[in-house]
């Protein structure tokens, strides 16, 4: 499994978020500039976090983003399933139902299964807020991810 630019791109403009909008929204451009991170690239993330109820959208004159919930209640597994889709090792167990021919036979199963169980349990383990309480202090608070 990699975890793509898009994936980590997104946890940075949470991140950005959850230090910066202080009840108000926050515009794309000025993430772009902090983070250094493309806004076209930025502005085709959006509507994959929009439509997983990670960010809040307002158009118009101060308008911009902010994160729809606190940053302690959103999950890096979260970020990660919204902009990856699925995070299981094999293609087999992306969906609650196996449907694989041969996942009665298969003698490594159980590996992926345990596998899939750990990196799903580590990531739904670390919030936004975790982040930013690890990274306090870091000169620059640049997350590379």
């Amino acid at each position: 499994m990699k975890i793509s630019t898009k994936g980590r791109y997104a946890l940075r403009m949470l991140l950005d978020l959850a230090l910066h909008q202080k009840d108000e929204f926050v515009s794309l451009k000025e993430i772009s500039q902090r983070q250094r991170i493309s806004k076209k690239y930025l502005e085709q993330i959006v509507p994959l976090l929009n439509k997983s109820n990670i960010l809040r959208t307002s158009r118009g004159n101060k308008g911009g983003y902010m994160l729809a919930k606190s940053p302690a209640l959103i999950t890096v597994g979260e970020v990660l399933r919204a902009t990856e889709g699925s995070l299981a090792p094999v293609s087999c167990l992306e969906y609650e139902y196996n449907d694989c021919p041969h996942a009665e036979e298969c003698a490594t199963l159980h590996v992926w299964q345990g596998l899939y169980q750990v990196i799903y349990q580590y990531l739904d383990g670390i919030t936004l807020q975790d982040i930013l309480n690890h990274n306090t202090g870091i000169e620059g608070n640049d997350y590379c991810i």
